[in-house]
């Protein structure tokens, strides 16, 4: 149960985000941040300056609930509001992006040729802009030929002669198709082009291609914005954006003014309608009336003028109105008819007044019955002249009525506001685009610290390096001279230079020297119980100042009166003669081959009490050559010479010298560079060595910076040289 509560308590440990480790990160990465965060500004400038400004012209419509001049006017005074028909607004905003008004538009504008300046990519057409040289080009018709109609192709428009208007239209492949000037329709191939105006340098070329009508709609229509104001209003607002303000104002007018004429020309249609409908039935209404007008005059003439009773004149009268109201009906389901099916509660309605009117002309004519056979005749007659007359005297008032409404037709549809374009571009809005540019690179910089650190796992912690079982003898602050002394010795003249570059000697109070003072300290308790006094200093991986520490610490541990031997166990790239001004002949590898003796590789120093053996003439076999009992000889006679004997060795991850020499020195140490080695590189070199029974006694974390993000800081105090 306990191991059980520690793991968890450190799993979740490990999963606690350090607040003061990120912030640090963020204060090691300021001028990263910083850099990111100017370079988005600069973006962000240069596009609001650039950036083709758009303007937007808007305009508004009024759509008031529609009102029909024919019947439907009738249907709705006699029938209410079950016949009447309202249009929402959606519907409307559907109609103005139909094909039937935008069609117009597309022709007038000749949207379906698409015409563009060849500027600079991204930056030539904002450049042009800024600097007044913009190029221009306005082209009244471009036709091509049906065959190339099916699959699009671009064409150019050069400017031969911008004052005599000259130009040609070539091909994707810089074919010549036709030449032509301003203002003239030029043909050739099968195409037909004209320009009616060229504002470009000679040379200057535009970009032309040919869109069907369909898609020219489609364009228009995804670029035109139709909304209601408010819920049921009835006011839509249209609008429209281009780069181009005389254009989108024009354009956005022109819809505005074709719905507007198709609305009225609807209204008038439906008046048209009705009228034609009620002449055709004038006629047969008026022969009607002739025809009953007759046949009461004839039987009248044949009883010699019967007039009838009070009692049958009022009769008359009823019947008069019972009949005028089925024609009427009649008129009125020739309208509804048009609109609804017969199962509809409108159409039905109708239906049930007209069997009720039915059944009182059946009663009044069961009374009828009773009267004379004279004046039963009489009535009849006079009943359908009487009838008749109103018919035919009501459709005449009606077909003038309709006449009248046509004339005076205006539509449901005002346009409140003409077209106008906003004196200020909608986009881009530069002072916005530049804050969210300086936010987005700030957000950017930080985002791509903690990428880097989480990619790059290089150990900044001595603290890591301890949970590996190593222990860390000395961290070494990275020295600002060092790195120029170190691109010395990397110059293509280190191999024949006499100088020494030796930190320990040319400042001996830098922070790092100080360090391997320290390292001097801890490394004499460490050796008290090693098998010898060889101390050998290795590392993970090439590059991490395994040279330095080892020539560094050699002279210092010299100036205790010490007698030191350091050599130069990298038989392939090392350099250590460098560092003290001497060449590499006459090496480690010349004695380990045999070719010299132990005393004439050994070279003295212009430091006291330190020695060097140097790499010696680079070998084709240098891990053969260690695995000699030569080494060991050599070995023992400086550890019986010297008071120490440090091996610099190659990295144990590239080859198995370290391996090879490990197992003669009594101490090894590794050294790590500050955020270059990883954990996992430091614990697969320990491995290798424990592979071959050596036992790393410890670290040198080398090259470490005063970083906010780790708990390791300089020390805070300073040395004199003449301390």
């Amino acid at each position: 149960m306990t191991d059980l509560r520690s793991k968890a308590v450190s799993s979740s440990d490990n999963d606690e985000i350090d607040l003061g480790q990120l912030f640090g990160t963020l204060l090691d990465g300021k001028w990263v941040i910083v850099s990111i965060t100017c370079l988005f500004l600069l973006i962000g400038v240069a596009y609001a300056l650039l950036a083709t400004p758009i303007y937007q012209s808007d305009a508004l419509i009024q759509v008031e609930q529609k009102s029909s001049g024919g019947f439907s006017s009738v249907v709705s005074e006699n029938l209410g509001d079950m016949f009447s028909s309202e249009l929402t607004a959606d519907t409307e905003i559907e109609l103005i992006k139909s094909r039937m008004v935008l069609g117009g538009t597309v022709d007038k504008f000749n949207l379906t040729t698409v015409v563009k300046p060849e500027y600079i990519p991204i930056i030539g057409k904002g450049w042009a802009r800024l600097t007044g040289d913009e190029q221009k080009i306005k082209v009244s018709q471009f036709d091509i030929p049906d065959s190339y109609q099916r699959e699009p192709h671009q064409y150019h428009i050069k400017v031969l002669n911008q004052q005599k208007g000259a130009y040609e239209l070539v091909d994707e492949d810089d074919n010549v198709l036709l030449k032509g000037n301003v203002g003239v329709t030029s043909t050739g191939h099968g195409f037909t082009l004209k320009i009616s105006d060229i504002q470009a340098d000679d040379g200057f070329e535009f970009s032309i291609s040919k869109r069907n009508r369909i898609d020219a709609v489609e364009w228009l229509k995804s670029h035109l914005g139709a909304q209601e104001e408010g819920k049921k209003t009835g006011i839509i607002r249209l609008s429209f954006s281009s780069d181009n303000p005389a254009f989108s104002e024009a354009l956005l007018d022109d819809i505005a003014q074709r719905y507007f004429l198709q609305n009225v020309e609807r209204d008038s249609a439906e008046a048209e309608q009705s009228i034609h409908f009620l002449k055709e039935k004038l006629p047969q209404l008026k022969a009607k009336l002739i025809d009953s007008e007759n046949k009461l005059n004839n039987y009248r003439k044949q009883r010699e003028s019967v007039d009838l009773t009070m009692e049958a004149e009022s009769t008359l009268k009823v019947m008069v109105n019972l009949d005028a109201q089925p024609n009427e009906l009649t008129f009125k389901e020739a309208e509804i008819s048009q609109k609804y099916t017969k199962d509809h509660p409108a159409y039905k309605a109708l239906m049930d007044k007209r069997q009720t009117l039915l059944g009182e002309k059946a009663k009044l004519n069961k009374k009828i019955e009773n009267l004379p056979e004279t004046q039963k005749r009489i009535l009849s007659l006079q009943r359908d002249v009487r009838v008749n007359q109103q018919i035919y005297v009501q459709l005449l008032n009606k077909i003038e009525e309709l006449s009248v409404v046509k004339a005076g037709t205006v539509g449901n549809v005002r346009i409140v506001d003409h077209a106008q374009v906003f004196p200020k571009p909608i986009k881009p809005k530069k002072p916005l685009v530049v804050v969210i540019a300086t936010i987005l690179g700030f957000l950017m910089g930080i985002v791509s610290l903690f990428v880097k650190r989480t990619l790059h796992q290089g150990v900044e912690n001595p603290d890591d390096i301890e949970e590996l079982g190593l222990s860390v003898y000395a961290s070494i602050p990275r020295s600002e001279m060092q790195l120029t002394l170190t691109n010395k010795l990397n110059g293509k003249s280190r191999r024949s230079s006499k100088e020494m570059l030796l930190l320990a000697e040319l400042n001996p109070a830098d922070l790092a020297i100080e360090a391997l003072r320290s390292l001097r300290t801890s490394l004499h308790f460490a050796m008290m119980e090693a098998k010898n006094n060889i101390l050998m200093i290795s590392g993970a991986s090439p590059n991490i100042g395994k040279s330095f520490v080892s020539t560094n610490f050699a002279a210092v541990y010299s100036k205790t009166g010490k007698k030191v031997l350091i050599i130069d166990a990298d038989m392939r790239k090392g350099y250590l003669q460098s560092a003290f001004g001497l060449n590499w002949q006459h090496g480690l590898s010349d004695y380990l081959s045999g070719k010299m003796a132990i005393e004439e590789v050994v070279k003295s120093t212009s430091i006291e009490h330190l020695d060097v053996i140097t790499r010696g003439q680079v070998p084709p076999n240098p891990s053969e050559l260690l695995m000699h009992n030569r080494l060991k000889e050599l070995l023992m006679w400086a550890s019986n010479k010297y008071d120490l004997v440090i091996v610099d060795t190659p990295p144990v991850l590239a080859v198995t010298d370290p391996s090879i020499v490990g197992t003669l020195a009594g101490t090894t140490l590794m050294v790590a560079r500050f955020s270059q080695n990883t954990v996992k590189e430091l614990d697969v070199a320990k491995n290798r060595f424990e592979q071959s029974g050596i036992y790393v006694k410890g670290i040198i974390f080398n090259a470490v910076e005063k970083k906010a993000s780790n708990y390791y800081g300089y020390y805070n105090y300073n040395y004199n040289s003449d301390k």
